[in-house]
């Protein structure tokens, strides 16, 4: 199973929500990309699904971690221009489900936020890297995700409590997808690669085990321009889904 090919972009997109499950997600796969749209002037917020309690690569106290890492997540933020970093309670690093409590809470914060456009981690696995994008958590971020712009989000009898808390219907119209299979849509990240290493530097827990980061996203992002026609450049890339 994979995506369709990838809808165009929404032209006219003021705000946009990304959704992860991990402290870091977004920054491995999109944060070039959020770069240009901050650049484009366009309001980005990040909602975390937990604090990556689970993370981690030396002997750091398992209770220090989650402080660590959402401190590491906004100083990532804070070098792709990112000011609004959120983070769900209740939901353990390894433990993520699409369940419907979870679903609840992505409606109250897309109701809250009413993004144009949310950015999130593919439902679908990809069978080439069982590592990395095709991580549970992942996977389930990104179930949780789709169920909640449709039909949750968009429905003003799912979820009543919301909206007797003020919290009204809102229809999301495009969904970016990332780390998913085959992805189609590039984006060229070249002139903010700088604040992408930034942002992936400022995630030290998870980041500073590696001895070449720069060159090893550079290899990465490089070869993935030149599969998408971009030889001499830096991408992302993204599949696209509208749900109007």
């Amino acid at each position: 199973m994979s995506f369709p090919p990838s809808a165009a972009p929404l032209p006219d997109v003021s705000r946009v929500l990304c959704v992860f499950a991990h402290p870091d997600d977004v920054d491995f796969g999109s944060a070039g990309t959020v770069a240009a749209w901050v650049d484009a002037g366009i309001e980005v917020s990040y909602l975390l699904v937990t604090r990556g309690d689970a993370g981690g690569f030396d002997d750091t106290p398992r209770h220090e971690m989650p402080v660590l890492r959402e401190a590491e997540q906004r100083a990532a933020a804070a070098a792709v221009g990112v000011k609004t970093v959120e983070f769900l309670e209740g939901y353990r690093d390894g433990s993520v489900t699409p369940s419907l409590e979870l679903r609840r809470d992505l409606v109250a914060a897309i109701r809250r936020h009413r993004p144009d456009r949310i950015l999130t981690s593919s439902p679908l696995r990809r069978w080439d890297r069982i590592a990395g994008p095709s991580h549970p958590d992942h996977l389930a971020a990104g179930e949780a995700v789709t169920c909640a712009v449709y039909p949750d989000a968009r429905n003003p009898f799912a979820h009543p409590e919301l909206a007797a808390a003020g919290l009204e219907a809102w229809t999301v119209r495009e969904i970016w997808y990332s780390g998913g299979p085959d992805p189609d849509h590039a984006v060229d990240v070249t002139d903010v690669f700088d604040r992408k290493l930034a942002a992936l530097r400022a995630h030290a827990s998870q980041t500073s085990h590696l001895p070449d980061l720069d060159g090893m996203l550079r290899e990465r992002l490089g070869a993935l321009a030149a599969a998408h026609g971009l030889p001499g450049r830096l991408c992302e890339a993204f599949t696209i889904i509208r749900t109007e």
